[in-house]
């Protein structure tokens, strides 16, 4: 709370200025900065003169001019918006205003304009750093409102821009900096691109359009067919498979075979493959060196011969290409040779192996059943030629003398019935008797036991007996083996396998290689394709170094 100062007996006259502050322009700091300098001039005689005597009651410059200054702003009609503003400046400025309005009146006391933009903006910024830290002069004069313009002082507009055109200029000149840095990288990503990918693209057409000498290929088709048609076995579930795929492994086998360096060499050594690719009016990219390696020139063999194989369809598919379309054909031509011959040493292997089981069958079928005859025959070369016969021969001997003595004993059984009994017949008959028992137990004997060093007639007719049933059993088995043998080379025909040739191989009339402008996008694709990775990797190492 400010006190008023004792009333002194003299009155300030008013400035017709002073009355109407809004009215008034501001001045120059160059006219404030001369005007404040002069006034400390103006003042000295003042103070040197001697005061005079007034008489009267009067009040201070100070409290006149402070009343009437609060009266005039509140004339002015100021918003609520910009008197809170200037309580804000003010208390900014280290004032204590007792008001708003007093705010207004001590801000353009210190020369400060409350409303002035960069006030505002300097109200508005986030730092709160006073104005020398800031780098700002703080002794610099501000302009005083209302001011009055001094007679004779410079009244020329100032060459110091407003902020709001600095800010202007200033963003014009980043947008001139940003358009120039776009320019710059504009014209670098360019040069990159020229470097990078077109001139490696306008190289690689330059040398598709006009050195690449042009390639001749010749296409055609084969297939794989078996004997029956089916391409399966006589049974099973081979027979159950189309063609296609019961062949798939002799077209996959194939065609692994024509593209294997044993088919590069045997090539060469037919029709000199080597010789025709090095030729020296073929281009030095395709050529090949006279004395290159084996693997070189298996590179080039593969490189100029296609083939595939479509399992649905089962057609091995080939594509040679020849710097001369005679070459060509006659290079397919011996390609689907080399095919025939192999899929015949295929199947050739495959019917040797189904055969040979049954025929070493067979061979051992006809060992046992030669040896169970030899047995047979020697068996009956050291005994009776019919053990069976003799035995019944012997048997029917045993009979007739069991009813001859069966016969004696009945008749001496009569004569010994009789109450007087001849005598001589009775002995007779008892001689005979006993000469018929005699016998009998000689035949017997000879059907149990061995004589002369040799078996009986019951183990040699058993042995020839089971000689007999091993010849039979031989003689089954070789049966078996004949049938199994006859079998197996009907299994074999069925598995015969036939190259078929669908589409012949035909020199071509015009070049099919190599297809420039197709070959020109691809190249030029690759090479985007390598600036773009190695440009995405540049960046990504780039930002992981700065970061």
């Amino acid at each position: 709370m400010t006190t008023k100062p004792k009333a002194r007996k003299f009155r300030i006259k008013r400035s017709p200025t002073a009355a109407h502050p809004q009215e008034t322009a501001p001045q120059a700091p160059e006219a404030v900065e001369s005007r404040q300098a002069a006034a400390p001039q103006a003042q000295a005689p003042q103070a040197a003169a001697p005061p005079q005597a007034r008489t009267g009651e009067v009040s201070s410059p100070q409290e006149v001019s402070t009343g009437q200054t609060i009266d005039e702003i509140r004339q002015e009609g100021l918003t609520g918006r910009q008197l809170r503003m200037a309580r804000r400046v003010a208390q900014k400025h280290g004032l204590a205003p007792t008001s708003d309005f007093d705010a207004v009146r001590l801000l353009r006391a210190k020369g400060i304009d409350p409303f002035q933009r960069a006030n505002i903006l300097e109200l508005v910024t986030a730092d709160k750093t006073p104005a020398h830290a800031e780098g700002r002069d703080v002794a610099k004069p501000k302009v005083q409102l209302p001011q009055t313009v001094p007679t004779g002082a410079q009244t020329l507009p100032s060459t110091e821009l407003s902020p709001a055109d600095r800010r202007s200029e200033e963003i014009m000149r980043i947008q001139r900096d940003i358009g120039k840095r776009r320019r710059r990288k504009l014209m670098l990503l360019l040069s990159r691109l020229t470097a990078f990918v077109l001139l490696p693209t306008m190289v690689a057409g330059y040398y598709y359009y006009a050195i690449a000498t042009p390639m001749y290929s010749t296409k055609s088709e084969f297939l794989i067919l078996s004997a029956d048609g089916s391409g399966g076995g006589g049974g099973g579930l081979g027979g159950l498979l189309p063609s296609q795929f019961a062949t798939g492994q002799d077209a996959i086998a194939t065609q692994s075979y024509l593209l294997s360096k044993d088919a590069m060499l045997r090539l060469d050594a037919d029709v000199h493959f080597r010789d025709h690719f090095s030729q020296p009016w073929i281009d030095p990219i395709q050529r090949l060196h006279p004395n290159a390696s084996n693997e070189k020139a298996y590179k080039v063999y593969k490189k100029f011969v296609k083939i595939g194989y479509d399992p649905t369809e089962g057609v091995l598919r080939m594509e040679v290409a020849t710097a001369d379309p005679e070459k060509s054909a006659e290079f397919s031509e011996k390609l689907i040779a080399y095919a025939e011959n192999r899929v015949d040493e295929l199947s050739q292997r495959k019917r040797q192996d189904g055969v040979r089981t049954a025929i070493e069958s067979l061979d051992q079928a006809k060992a046992e059943r030669r040896a169970a005859q030899e047995r047979m025959v020697t068996l009956q070369e050291g005994s009776v030629l019919d053990p069976e016969g003799e035995i019944g021969n012997i048997r029917q001997l045993i009979g007739n003398v069991e009813l001859q003595l069966q016969e004696k004993q009945l008749a001496l059984n009569t004569q010994l019935n009789n109450s007087r009994p001849n005598r001589a017949k009775v002995q007779a008959l008892t001689s005979e008797i006993e000469v018929l028992q005699v016998e009998l137990d000689k035949q017997k004997a000879r059907l149990t036991q061995a004589t002369g060093g040799q078996t009986s007639l019951a183990s040699q007719t058993a042995e020839i007996q089971m000689a007999q049933a091993d010849l039979a059993t031989a003689d089954l088995v070789l049966q078996s083996a004949l049938e199994n043998k006859r079998q197996a080379e009907i299994q074999a025909n069925k598995q015969v396998r036939y190259l078929t040739v669908s589409v012949r191989p035909v020199a071509s009339q015009d070049a099919s290689f190599p297809r420039a402008f197709e070959n020109t996008i691809l190249a030029f694709l690759i090479f985007a394709g390598m600036y773009l990775m190695i440009s995405l990797t540049a960046s990504i190492l780039r930002e992981q170094v700065s970061s």
